[in-house]
């Protein structure tokens, strides 16, 4: 072999084997971010929204919407204490948690563990929250004593009052849809006596909006249970969705005379991972429609 020709497949072979490390290389940081560093970088979203009828005292209210924290299966007491952190430097007047705070366990560490960090959450007015479907397969009950001793009300088909002077502002919950254990007629039927008064949903599956704006009587839904798909392409809807997320899977949309939020939640179910889809902490300000 000349040695013109040895030279030449000399450099051919640190080509490749260049080739090999710089794919390893970005495979290893791939899956890194994936893993690693996406699933821990929370994005804090504002979004305002106009309400009618809503009175000039609530001008302002600020909302910060936390969903499905899966905290069997994706969270660590550092992790808490940072969404713990990011929610409470929002000021928030209303707190609003919309499901799924375990995946398929609730034993005594991870109650322990998410009612320590729920603890800690210093809203204004109050915490309200509503159950998932998550939760319906782990422990509906237990879910619901663990959100009563971290100082949030649960909404299972009921609603919440906040007043300012003779204002009025309120906040209901439905339970889970998948589970068919939401009730919206029982929720209608405690608003009637509150008739001008602005109204907020909370509604763990985002599809229900379809449901809710229907009744023409919520200004605003907002949602989870998407995690708004984990990963996401950069084109088009996430491949990979949950059932009765399809329509909504994230972000802000308009559905009839409501505004739907689907929120991506601060957790993950297996595999846990994120791709352009990262953990949302959202910051709503709601202000009177012009």
């Amino acid at each position: 072999m000349s040695n013109r020709l040895k030279k030449q497949n000399s450099k051919a072979i640190i080509w490749l084997r260049n080739c090999l490390f710089t794919l390893l290389a970005i495979a290893t940081f791939g899956l890194v971010y994936v893993f690693q560093i996406e699933p821990q970088w929370f994005e804090v979203v504002s979004v305002e929204v106009n309400i009618a009828n809503l009175a000039p005292a609530f001008d302002g209210f600020k909302i910060v919407q936390i969903s499905d924290f899966h905290t069997d299966t994706s969270m660590n007491s550092r992790k808490l204490n940072k969404i713990v952190e990011l929610v409470n430097q929002q000021q928030p007047d209303l707190i609003a948690m919309t499901g799924d705070y375990v995946t398929t366990k609730l034993n005594n560490k991870t109650s322990f563990l998410l009612s320590n960090a729920l603890k800690q959450l210093s809203p204004r007015e109050a915490t309200v929250a509503v159950l998932g479907n998550h939760d319906y397969w782990a422990n509906p009950n237990r879910t619901l004593g663990l959100l009563a001793s971290s100082n949030a009300i649960a909404l299972s088909n009921s609603l919440h009052v906040m007043e300012r002077g003779d204002a009025k502002l309120v906040v209901a919950g439905v339970d889970d849809y998948w589970e068919q254990k939401s009730d919206l007629d029982k929720v209608l039927k405690q608003l009637k006596t509150l008739d001008n008064v602005p109204a907020i949903l909370l509604a763990h599956e985002p599809d229900f909006a379809d449901i809710s704006a229907a009744s023409h009587r919520f200004a605003l839904q907002l949602s989870g249970h998407s995690h708004g798909g984990q990963v996401k392409l950069p084109f088009g809807k996430p491949p990979v969705l949950p059932p009765f997320a399809h329509k909504y899977p994230l972000g802000r949309y308009q559905v009839e005379q409501m505004v739907q939020y689907t929120n991506r939640g601060v957790g993950m179910v297996l595999p846990a991972v994120r791709f352009n889809c990262r953990p949302e902490i959202t910051v709503l300000s709601l202000s009177p429609a012009r």
